[in-house]
């Protein structure tokens, strides 16, 4: 019996691995300024029956043409409209016209952006989407080693967060 409590007493030891991480962070965001708006285009149509329809240019008359957007003739992205002459075909005769001409919007100039803020924008044909930035303000965070994370908050249009994992695995 006396060997018997001599070899208990003489275990073999423990081996295991331990790892142990500690990962801090600390995300601060502003907003930005944006504005998004469509210009319309310039369109040209002419549809109808019992006309002729003919285009003078350079003194030169062309019979069955119409005019539209001279392309290339561009004055702050908008085209030049070229003139239709029109005239009734069979005199006496019932005829119909339908013209239409909308001219687009010129190229704005730029916004600017002070203080996140966009101060003024062009006024367009299309739908216009702004929304102002944020503003820093106090906004601030820090981030330890020791897995201490802490965020100011800041003014409008601002995010920030703190985030602490720590990992202990003992195999």
């Amino acid at each position: 019996m006396k060997r018997f409590l001599v070899l208990l007493l003489l275990a073999s030891p423990v081996q295991a691995d331990m790892r142990h991480k500690i990962v801090s962070s600390a995300q601060l965001t502003v907003d930005s300024a944006y504005s998004s708006t469509n210009r319309a285009a310039s369109t040209y149509a002419l549809s109808g029956s019992n006309i002729t329809p003919s285009v003078t240019a350079d003194g030169s008359t062309t019979a069955n043409k119409i005019g539209g957007l001279n392309l290339g003739s561009l004055s702050s992205g908008v085209p030049a409209l070229v003139h239709t002459d029109k005239a009734v075909t069979t005199a006496g005769s019932a005829f119909s016209l339908t013209e239409s001409y909308q001219a687009g919007d010129a190229t704005p100039s730029s916004a600017t952006v002070g203080s996140g803020v966009v101060g003024s924008l062009p006024v367009l044909s299309g739908t216009t989407v702004t929304g102002s930035g944020g503003v820093a303000g106090s906004l601030a965070g820090t981030s330890l080693s020791s897995g201490v994370v802490t965020v100011v908050a800041g003014g409008a249009g601002t995010t920030a967060i703190g985030q602490t994992t720590v990992e202990s695995v003992v195999d």
